[in-house]
């Protein structure tokens, strides 16, 4: 990999090709957004190929000229791991396509997953300056994924610089975005990281978690390849706080480290009828559909595939539980979510293509019951119709009964996506760390560091509930600290 001086260098000399395009900045602004292809969605809604197809060679390069490369690049701001946005983006409109994957990679563990689940609409994009003048932001996450993909396409994928290595070894617990970008700007420092799994897929979150239609497997798989060949190894089938502890990781010579083991503890809403058969957690229907092959009728653990599938909650996770329960068969999917649809946590992306896919949008309802039949299993569903009042401290309208106003609807499946809590067994496993009331790992947040000072810990664990981004961005922070704690040692 190029020093980031050649970097520059060639950058600035791409940069000039641009200028002798002639294009200004009004010309720039004037060009409308270049939206992503998809598939037709009473096709995808009966498959799982990837529902984005990507953005043509030509798409990019058009889309790239809309950047302003701003003297002072807002978009950076909203990118928790610090991709040189402006730099990138300048390299696909002059068609030096592999020099912005290379840029990408240089802050990036993952920039073919980001580029597809980020909610970049909220983050880099959301402080792109186009806004600032009535226009639509660049589509960064687009280009992003368009430079990733061009690389794995080409067949020639480019390796981050490895630093000479320092003889220390780290570990990295989970293998999600989180424990992925630290263990990646670990290797670029010259240590010895080895990642734990505690399943027999790496990849955690990535894997378990989004549906292939959204993120398929193939393209973390080349994410986790580069890394391998960066030097980080991978163990799996270990479960780091039962398995094994920090104590042995410790005696085995590991110096440092980072837990990254995410939040795989489902929530549920104690209501009467939840303990039926047809009532489970987004948790377990998307791990055992996305991980163990559930869908097909010879696996060993199949899933039941309801006709009428109700799924409550209104986040990106729960999306992927309707979408996924269509492409199971379900005549009828249904989102059932106490708020209206400007209240949804989820990505804008991620509702328009359920909308499309024939999903049904039950807003302002709220379960209180289910009912069964005489062999326990759920066929009907109590919902308590809402009505929004005054904001609540996340700034969402919230919601309230309407006394006395009660749907029944008729299910056969409801899946339970109304949040997670924090894996509890490292936090329960090491004497003396700080854990908050929720059962987080309490950590300084500027350096991720533990009240045990080897131990650090970023993501869903610390967080207990974060985007992949935000769980990348901890990793990467963790690893600066982590290694400026070493230094010191």
């Amino acid at each position: 990999m190029k020093e980031e001086s050649q970097i520059k260098q060639e950058r600035e000399q791409d940069w000039r090709v641009s200028l002798r395009n002639g294009m200004k900045a009004k010309d720039r602004i004037a060009i409308p957004r270049v939206q992503m292809p998809e598939r037709d969605a009473r096709i995808r809604s009966t498959n799982n190929e990837e529902v984005n197809l990507g953005l043509t060679e030509t798409q990019a390069m058009t889309e790239a000229q809309r950047c302003l490369d701003c003297a002072k690049p807002t978009c950076m701001d909203g990118c928790p791991v610090g991709v040189n946005i402006p730099t990138f983006i300048k390299y696909i409109e002059v068609g030096n396509f592999p020099a912005a994957a290379r840029t990408l990679k240089q802050t990036s563990a993952l920039p073919a997953v980001c580029g597809r689940v980020c909610p970049q609409e909220k983050q880099c994009e959301a402080h792109c300056i186009h806004l600032k003048m009535k226009s639509t932001a660049v589509s960064i996450g687009n280009l992003e994924r368009f430079a990733a993909d061009y690389e794995r396409n080409s067949g020639c994928i480019s390796v981050p610089e490895v630093a000479a290595s320092k003889g220390i070894k780290v570990a990295a617990v989970g293998s999600g975005p989180a424990g992925l970008s630290f263990a990646g700007d670990m290797a670029k420092l010259g240590y010895d990281v080895s990642v734990f799994e505690a399943l027999h897929e790496i990849g955690g979150v990535l894997k378990y978690g989004i549906p292939v239609f959204r993120l398929p497997n193939e393209i973390v798989d080349v994410e986790i390849d580069n890394l391998r060949s960066m030097g980080v190894k991978f163990v799996k089938n270990c479960i780091v706080g039962k398995t094994i502890t920090i104590d042995d990781l410790k005696a085995d010579g590991f110096k440092g480290v980072f837990v990254a083991s995410g939040a795989g503890l489902p929530r549920f809403m104690n209501i009467p009828g939840e303990n039926l058969a047809g009532v489970m957690s987004s948790n377990e229907y998307l791990t055992r559909v996305n991980l163990m092959n559930a869908a097909s009728a010879t696996s060993d653990t199949p899933v039941y595939t309801g006709k009428k599938v109700a799924v409550i909650g209104g986040g990106n996770t729960a999306m992927d539980s309707v979408r996924t329960a269509r492409r199971l068969g379900a005549e009828r999917a249904m989102i059932v979510y106490r708020r209206s649809e400007e209240e949804m946590p989820a990505r804008r992306e991620e509702i328009h293509h359920a909308k499309a896919e024939g999903i049904d949008f039950l807003t302002l309802r709220n379960p209180i019951a289910y009912q069964g039949d005489e062999k326990g299993r759920v066929t009907h569903m109590q919902l308590q119709v809402m009505e929004l009042g005054e904001a609540d401290a996340s700034g969402r309208r919230a919601p309230r009964e309407i006394p006395g106003k009660t749907e029944c609807i008729e299910v056969d499946e409801v899946i339970v996506s109304v949040g997670v809590s924090p894996n509890p067994l490292i936090p329960q496993s090491v004497s003396g760390l700080d854990v908050s009331k929720w059962g987080t790992i309490v950590v300084d947040e500027s350096s991720m560091q533990s009240s045990i000072p080897m131990i650090f810990a970023g993501g869903d664990i610390v967080r207990g509930g974060a985007t992949v981004i935000l769980a990348m961005g901890d990793g990467r922070r963790a690893a600066k600290s982590m290694n400026e704690w070493l230094s010191k040692k």
